[in-house]
């Protein structure tokens, strides 16, 4: 059971950190000072739909992540 536990939450580990590195950086650095943004309505609209889902996908990791710990610390 407690080999179980522990591979699941490696491969959790794996799909937040995952994740997280496909994230769009929330800065856009100095080129988005001095450049236009040429994306149409569409795309983004998909790139936000997007992540969103990664978003949720990271928050519903985090969760597993926290709730397995915690039932392997009780099983001890």
């Amino acid at each position: 059971m407690r080999i179980a536990i522990q591979v699941l939450l490696v491969l959790v580990a794996v799909v937040l950190i995952v994740a997280v590195l496909m994230q769009k950086s929330k800065s856009a650095g100095l080129g988005a000072a001095y450049g236009s943004d040429t994306e149409s309505f569409g795309v983004k609209g998909r790139e936000a739909k997007k992540d969103l889902q990664l978003k949720r996908i990271t928050l519903v990791c985090a969760c597993i992540i926290a709730v397995l710990a915690l039932v392997l610390m009780c099983l001890g």
